[in-house]
This record gives structure tokens, sequence and C-alpha cells, in this order.
């Protein structure tokens, strides 16, 4: 199986399979933005060849990721396949207020996601979250006429179920879908998964590394700032989270003995779910994209497969991966 180059979706466009998500550059995880430092991942990440670069209007304060990617991308546009999202809204003060899929602010979010970025076409433009007063056909029915306008290439969802990406994929065709996939998290590896294949739609795989715990860096919650989305994850509350550690130690020996890093070996897992899988690991440290780089070469066999499933077997993690919240945006 060919780990490096893979086909977007249906096109003729054929990118690296690792691309590099940039949210934790500006939010999430705690940390001040260090805008520099960011852009020179970014660069080392299109130099090493990972094309996609993964950002979102909601990523930071007004924007913020934005405006890094696209200064980072200035001079390096054709590098790169940018992909952003729209549809979770926060105010000024970061404040989450909800999601919308009005064909009216489809239009307004991409007009400013353009701005931001100082781009004049986005390349793969998502849908972050459904919103479920709206039909599907028409927000991407919206999305769509981005495309005639020439200011977006290819559409995507994120975080849809079978039903709503069949919906949306006989309204206009979808070109990735992209949702949580890793040992950490295989919710839609029996459904939505496989469907994307027989769609011929990418199936873009977030937090391949479980949101770094499977790094293995991760040994306490006390080394979380306060402000890090993860302290209120369930899977990192008391009881559950000694219990999910383990797991990961447990992968981290194995892979020893195989000479390379538990985030290596969970990359490669994901990428071994199919031809049509890409991942976007986001980093802010030039030493972690590298190592993440380096899981393109593995081609994990059959014997292998079968021992990290027993290592770290389906559904083994405790705790759901969404805090409560975030579990009713999620579509059927």
């Amino acid at each position: 199986m060919n780990h490096t180059l893979r086909a977007l979706g249906s096109s003729d466009r054929r990118i690296h399979a690792l691309g590099l998500g940039c949210m934790g550059m500006s939010d999430f995880y705690g940390g001040r933005e260090d805008k520099a430092s960011s852009i020179r991942v970014i660069h080392r990440a299109l130099e090493l060849g990972m094309t996609m670069v993964d950002t979102a209007d909601i990523y930071g304060r007004e924007g913020a990721n934005e405006y890094l990617v696209g200064e980072a991308l200035r001079a390096h546009r054709e590098q790169a396949l940018l992909a952003t999202k729209f549809g979770i809204q926060r105010d000024a003060g970061g404040a989450f207020l909800g999601v919308c899929g009005r064909p009216e602010y489809v239009q307004q979010a991409c007009e400013a996601s353009l701005k931001r970025l100082g781009v004049e076409v986005i390349d793969l433009y998502y849908q972050h979250r459904y919103d479920p007063e709206v039909p599907i056909e028409e927000t991407v029915g919206a999305m769509s006429q981005l495309i005639t306008q020439g200011k977006v290439r290819h559409l995507g969802l994120s975080e849809v179920g079978p039903t709503t990406l069949k919906r949306a994929h006989a309204t206009h065709p979808i070109t990735a879908v992209q949702s949580e996939l890793s040992l950490w998290t295989r919710d839609f590896e029996s459904t939505v998964v496989p469907l994307c294949a027989e769609l011929g739609v990418s199936f873009v795989a977030y937090s391949p590394l479980g949101r770094g715990f499977l790094t293995g860096k991760i040994q306490s919650v006390s080394e979380l700032e306060p402000t890090d989305w993860r302290v209120g994850s369930p899977r990192m509350q008391p009881g559950a989270f000694e219990r999910n550690l383990e797991l990961v130690k447990q992968l981290e020996r194995w892979a020893k003995t195989q000479n390379v890093t538990a985030a290596q070996m969970s990359l490669a897992w994901v990428l071994s779910r199919g031809e049509h899988v890409l991942s976007i690991p986001g980093t802010r440290s030039l030493h972690r994209l590298e190592e993440n780089f380096g899981a393109s070469d593995i081609q994990l066999t059959s014997m292998q497969l079968q021992a990290i499933d027993e290592l770290v077997p389906l559904d083994s993690f405790v705790g759901h991966r969404l805090p409560e919240k975030s579990r009713a945006l999620i579509s059927d």
C-alpha cells in the first residue's frame, strides 16, 4: 500500500497522505500563540512534501489561525492544499455561540475566510459541523455556489454520519469528510470510512494521535494548562486517565521493539485503514513534525496490525472521546 501520495477524493489531484493540522498553533491546547515558530513548522511541513494545511475560522479568536496560515503560505501557496472550515460560531471574546448552516451565512463565512487567508480560492472548504436547523441539501447547495463563483475548489464535511453524507453527496459531490480517527477513537471506522471509499470521498483523520495522548508525552493531567481543552475530556478524568495511560505505555513498549515510536506506529495504523484515508496530525514542534513524517515510510504487516489490535483492542480506552456538549453536534 502506498502511504505517500493519495488521491484527493475523486479528483485528479494527488497529495501526501499526511498533512498538517494547525488548530493547536492558535487555540485549544493551552499556551500563547508563537507565530514565528508556527510558521517555521508550516514551512518545514511543505518542504517535506506534506501537502494539506488545515485550519478553520474558529481556531483562535477572530480568525487568528487563518491569519497565521495565510501569512505562512503567502510565498508558498502553490505547494499547499489549503483547507478551512465554517459553521461553528464564536464571538469576539472566543465564546461559542452555536452552529450555523444557513445559505447566506455560507457566503459570508467564505468571504471572511478568503480575506483572512489572503487568497483568491480555498482548495477544500468544509462545513465544520452540521446545523440540524438547516437541511444539509440547502447548506451544500450554497457551498456549491462557491465553486461556481471560483472561490472554492472542493467541498467537505466534518463529523457527519452516513445518512448526512449520503444526502449531501447527492446534492453535490463531496470530496472529503474530516472526522476523528485513531487507535484512541474508532467511532467511524466501520461506518463512515467504508462509505467514503464507496462514494469516492477522502476520509481525513484529525487527531490521529488521540489529541497527543498516543505520543506518550502526557503523563499527568496536571501537566496540562487550565485553559487546555483536554482537561475537560472524559478520558482525562481520574480513573479513566490512569487506565488509558497504561494502554499507551503498552503501545510504546511494543513500538520500541519495532524500532519506531508509538506516535509513528499510531499514524501508520490510521493510514492502513484504506488508500482513501488521509491524516492531519497537528503539532507546534519541528521535532514532532519530523517524527510524524517518518510514519509515511512504515508499511504495517498483517502480523503488526494483529499485534496492535491485541495491545489496543477496539473500544479499550475508557471514557467518551468528547464532552457531552460537543456530542450534540455530531450528525447521524
